[in-house]
């Protein structure tokens, strides 16, 4: 299956680019940080013949965290969220082994099929088990705050 993954290299753009690009991020208005709930955003392509695209506001988020992170000197990568990925690929992604991986479907952690005898999952799946894992651990995180200071531990 032809793979729809585009990676961007923050390489590709000059420093004097970079630094433009961020302070016109400046600019942006930053809610809470959630896509969905930033307003839409008018996109305008220069030069001929000049198209002017309105992007609503779940993907003019998206957009902007990209270009922020292309901004900062960061690499990042667009993909099909509907794209299969071999367990190889899936335990990349999760910077997991391949083990592991395999133990997470079979548990049901994370949906599967197979194709023959070979496990696949979708993106989406596997980047929706890593958002998962990311926000119980900040729950985690926040809870042993609470504890500490509760009981005086000295953080704050």
């Amino acid at each position: 299956m032809p793979t729809s993954e585009h990676v961007i290299d923050p390489d590709a753009l000059s420093e004097e680019e970079r630094s433009a690009l961020r302070e016109q991020l400046r600019q942006v208005p930053v809610g809470t940080g959630d896509e969905e709930q930033m307003g839409p955003v008018t996109l305008q392509i220069e030069g001929p013949p000049g198209v002017t695209i309105s992007l609503p506001g779940a993907a003019a988020g998206a957009l902007l965290s990209l270009l922020s992170d292309l901004a900062e000197g960061r690499t990042v990568s667009i993909a099909d969220a509907d794209e299969e990925l071999t367990t190889r690929e899936a335990a990349e992604l999760l910077n997991v082994s391949r083990p592991h991986l395999t133990d997470l479907l079979k548990e049901g952690e994370i949906p599967s099929h197979k194709v023959g005898s070979h496990h696949r999952v979708y993106r989406r799946d596997v980047l929706a088990y890593k958002a998962r894992r990311r926000r119980q651990s900040e729950e985690a995180m926040q809870e042993l705050t609470r504890l500490s200071q509760e009981l005086g531990l000295g953080y704050e």
